[in-house]
Protein backbone atom coordinates (compact mmCIF):
# COMPACT_ATOMS: atom_id res chain seq x y z
CA UNK A 1 0.00 0.00 0.00
CA UNK A 2 0.99 3.45 -0.90
CA UNK A 3 0.11 6.64 1.75
CA UNK A 4 0.60 10.08 0.07
CA UNK A 5 0.53 13.25 2.45
CA UNK A 6 0.58 16.68 0.31
CA UNK A 7 1.46 19.91 2.24
CA UNK A 8 2.43 23.70 1.35
CA UNK A 9 -1.01 24.85 -0.08
CA UNK A 10 -2.37 28.05 1.09
CA UNK A 11 -3.13 31.64 -0.38
CA UNK A 12 -1.46 33.69 -2.66
CA UNK A 13 -1.80 36.74 -5.11
CA UNK A 14 -1.52 36.08 -8.54
CA UNK A 15 2.00 36.17 -9.90
CA UNK A 16 2.94 34.74 -6.55
CA UNK A 17 4.96 31.18 -6.23
CA UNK A 18 3.86 28.47 -3.83
CA UNK A 19 5.99 24.68 -3.41
CA UNK A 20 3.78 21.72 -2.83
CA UNK A 21 5.18 19.01 -1.04
CA UNK A 22 4.00 15.12 -0.79
CA UNK A 23 5.69 12.67 1.39
CA UNK A 24 4.73 8.90 0.71
CA UNK A 25 5.40 5.84 2.32
CA UNK A 26 6.74 2.39 0.96
CA UNK A 27 9.88 0.67 -0.10
CA UNK A 28 8.90 1.07 -3.69
CA UNK A 29 8.53 5.13 -3.99
CA UNK A 30 11.90 5.24 -6.46
CA UNK A 31 10.25 2.64 -9.20
CA UNK A 32 6.82 4.40 -8.90
CA UNK A 33 5.75 7.03 -11.48
CA UNK A 34 4.81 10.41 -9.25
CA UNK A 35 2.26 13.18 -10.31
CA UNK A 36 -0.25 15.97 -9.55
CA UNK A 37 -4.04 16.50 -10.87
CA UNK A 38 -5.92 19.00 -9.16
CA UNK A 39 -9.63 20.02 -8.93
CA UNK A 40 -11.48 23.75 -9.51
CA UNK A 41 -14.75 23.89 -7.83
CA UNK A 42 -17.67 22.60 -10.50
CA UNK A 43 -15.06 21.21 -12.60
CA UNK A 44 -13.23 17.57 -12.92
CA UNK A 45 -9.68 16.54 -11.61
CA UNK A 46 -7.06 17.20 -14.59
CA UNK A 47 -3.72 16.06 -15.11
CA UNK A 48 -1.40 18.87 -14.11
CA UNK A 49 2.56 16.46 -14.07
CA UNK A 50 3.95 13.54 -13.69
CA UNK A 51 7.77 12.20 -13.50
CA UNK A 52 9.22 8.48 -13.93
CA UNK A 53 13.02 7.84 -13.94
CA UNK A 54 14.06 11.46 -14.92
CA UNK A 55 10.94 12.15 -17.56
CA UNK A 56 8.79 14.53 -16.39
CA UNK A 57 5.86 16.09 -18.45
CA UNK A 58 3.02 19.06 -17.79
CA UNK A 59 -0.27 20.16 -19.16
CA UNK A 60 -0.34 22.48 -21.11
CA UNK A 61 -1.99 25.38 -19.13
CA UNK A 62 1.42 24.76 -16.35
CA UNK A 63 4.16 24.40 -18.62
CA UNK A 64 7.17 26.75 -18.24
CA UNK A 65 5.11 27.78 -14.96
CA UNK A 66 4.96 24.80 -12.67
CA UNK A 67 8.01 22.08 -12.34
CA UNK A 68 7.84 18.42 -10.88
CA UNK A 69 11.27 17.13 -9.32
CA UNK A 70 11.69 14.07 -6.76
CA UNK A 71 13.91 13.09 -3.50
CA UNK A 72 14.08 9.37 -3.96
CA UNK A 73 16.50 9.82 -0.30
CA UNK A 74 13.46 11.47 1.14
CA UNK A 75 10.61 9.25 -0.66
CA UNK A 76 9.13 12.93 -1.51
CA UNK A 77 7.93 14.45 -4.39
CA UNK A 78 7.72 18.33 -5.02
CA UNK A 79 5.54 20.79 -6.98
CA UNK A 80 7.10 24.50 -7.87
CA UNK A 81 4.43 26.74 -9.16
CA UNK A 82 5.15 30.16 -10.07
CA UNK A 83 3.78 33.08 -12.16
CA UNK A 84 0.32 32.02 -10.53
CA UNK A 85 -2.75 32.45 -11.98
CA UNK A 86 -6.53 33.22 -10.44
CA UNK A 87 -7.38 30.16 -12.28
CA UNK A 88 -4.86 27.46 -10.80
CA UNK A 89 -7.15 27.92 -7.72
CA UNK A 90 -7.64 24.29 -7.17
CA UNK A 91 -7.10 21.53 -4.52
CA UNK A 92 -4.25 19.58 -5.43
CA UNK A 93 -3.70 15.82 -5.34
CA UNK A 94 -0.51 13.76 -5.12
CA UNK A 95 -0.66 10.49 -7.23
CA UNK A 96 1.19 7.67 -7.70
CA UNK A 97 1.44 4.62 -10.18
CA UNK A 98 3.56 2.05 -11.30
CA UNK A 99 2.83 3.11 -15.11
CA UNK A 100 4.18 6.12 -16.04
CA UNK A 101 1.09 6.19 -19.00
CA UNK A 102 -1.49 5.04 -16.32
CA UNK A 103 -0.58 7.86 -13.86
CA UNK A 104 -1.98 10.72 -16.57
CA UNK A 105 -5.13 9.05 -16.68
CA UNK A 106 -5.97 6.73 -13.96
CA UNK A 107 -3.94 7.36 -10.67
CA UNK A 108 -3.61 4.17 -8.62
CA UNK A 109 -3.32 5.86 -5.24
CA UNK A 110 -4.63 9.74 -4.57
CA UNK A 111 -3.38 12.02 -1.19
CA UNK A 112 -5.73 13.71 1.00
CA UNK A 113 -5.53 17.03 -1.44
CA UNK A 114 -4.22 20.33 -0.39
CA UNK A 115 -5.85 24.00 -1.16
CA UNK A 116 -4.35 26.19 -3.48
CA UNK A 117 -5.95 29.83 -3.85
CA UNK A 118 -4.59 32.22 -5.87
CA UNK A 119 -6.01 35.57 -5.27
CA UNK A 120 -6.19 38.40 -8.04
Amino acid sequence: QVQLVESGGGLVQAGGSLRLSCATSGRTFSSYAMGWFRQAPGQEREFVARTMSGITSYADSVKGRFTISRDNAKNTIYLQMNSLKPEDTAVYYCTADPSYNRIMTQPTYWGQGTQVTVSS
